[in-house]
């Protein structure tokens, strides 16, 4: 298992008074958390993220993160705190932050670009522009509350259930972590709009961003297209062999789907299964579906030293549900063994691992056990030329670490 971070010497938080990069991207949030501190009395510079995505008029209006009308809205909210301000050119971060993503969709994996952004750039890149400037942080917008108690890192959930954004911060180092300052953790967002709106702050009505920020249309499918990605076309089979259609790519389909699959059946039915190289999507029903473990790598711990053997709650989706589980080591990552059977658990995505509201750190699902195992369903047909098991999906990380 990871080792814990070194303590020497132990973390420290910025302290009142120390100057600070603000992460600023136009919205509401961000421009709520440079008034906050600015009235803390922290010297601030806003930074901006330019992305080098390039929008369409017609998405603009569809847009409310890292066009053009949000560096100009950043800026102005940042003059009229009387702050120093820069947009920051990431295109090339951005850049292989893109090629991630579309790699892991052409690997029959589903990632998870928010966490790695928030791991390399805004708690990555954002902290070197710190470093150069002379800062003793970088502040964001995210619902989560961070603490530093004896020189590690607690960090806990959002007051708001509906906006905690805990879960999208397990791969951040501890470090890193530690250098952070989020002042909406404990707020509700209501009350961050009308703090904005008694502010006089331009952005205090403007609609949140909901879209990955590197595809304005929402469409995922538009961004391979655009990259020119070979998509793997074949069969759609059942668990049992079955040919049920034709595909137009394994691109397009993600583990627990289950609108949108072309078929029609007596009772719904899910994705449990991606082979791109035999251009094969497997579905079954819910409980073909369900997972007894899953196995974890790339483990970042956060404030929290990993014994061989715990028991905890697993978070394997943003906004899914916490998962009672145990958790064992093993000679690179961890097992874990849900108390319940699982759906839609997806290797790419993150695992976050809760003590109650308090993060413990996370990793990237490697491999899903399903409930039903490959001696009970048999998930390709011969002309596949090999025999996929239902039981294990297993995609080996890479592009994470």
């Amino acid at each position: 298992m990871s080792p814990a971070l070194p303590q020497t010497p132990p973390f420290r938080a910025p302290e009142a008074g120390e100057a600070l990069v603000v992460a600023m991207s136009g919205g509401v949030d961000s421009s709520a958390v440079a008034w906050m501190l600015h009235q803390a009395g922290h010297p601030l510079v806003g930074l901006f993220m330019r992305n080098g995505v390039k929008l369409d008029p017609s998405e603009v209006v569809k847009k409310s993160c890292c066009s053009l009308g949000d560096a100009r809205d950043a800026r102005m909210v940042a003059a009229g705190l009387g702050i120093p301000f820069q947009a920051v050119d990431l295109a090339e971060e951005f850049g292989g932050l893109i090629d991630y993503f579309v790699s892991e969709y052409t690997r029959g994996r589903t990632p998870n670009p928010c966490a790695v952004c928030n791991r390399d750039l805004k708690m990555g890149r954002l902290l070197d522009f710190a470093d150069e400037l002379g800062a003793a942080g970088v502040a964001t917008g995210h619902y989560a509350q961070i603490e530093v108690r004896d020189g590690r890192v607690h960090l806990t959930r959002g007051v708001d259930a509906r906006k905690d954004q805990s879960y999208q911060l397990f791969s951040v180092k501890e470090a890193h972590l530690a250098r952070t300052v989020l002042p909406l953790g404990a707020m509700e967002k209501p009350a961050v709009r009308a703090l904005a709106a008694e502010a006089g702050l331009r952005t205090s009505a403007k609609k949140d961003s909901q879209e990955v920020c590197f595809i304005p249309s929402n469409n995922y499918r538009q961004l391979l297209a655009e990259k020119g990605v070979e998509l793997h076309p074949g069969k759609l089979i059942d668990v049992y062999g079955k040919v049920l259609g034709d595909h137009a790519g394994t691109e397009h389909f993600t583990i627990g789907q289950r609108r949108g699959l072309g078929v029609a059946a007596g009772q719904p039915l899910f994705v449990v299964d991606l082979l791109p190289e035999e251009g094969v999507v497997v579905v079954g029903h819910r409980e073909h579906g369900l997972a007894r473990s899953m196995e974890v790598e790339d483990l970042n711990w956060i404030g929290f030293d990993a014994p061989s053997s715990f028991r905890c709650t697993v978070q394997h989706r943003y906004h899914g549900r916490p998962e009672p589980c145990t958790v064992e080591a093993l000679p690179e990552g961890v097992r874990v063994h849900f108390e319940g059977d699982v759906l839609s658990v997806a290797p790419g995505q993150g695992a976050a691992f809760y003590e109650g509201d308090r993060l413990l750190g996370g990793g990237w699902i490697r491999s899903v056990q399903r409930r039903i195992q490959a001696d009970e369903a048999c998930a390709t047909p011969q002309a596949a030329g090999r025999q996929p098991r239902a039981g294990t999906v297993d995609r080996t990380s890479g592009s994470n670490s």
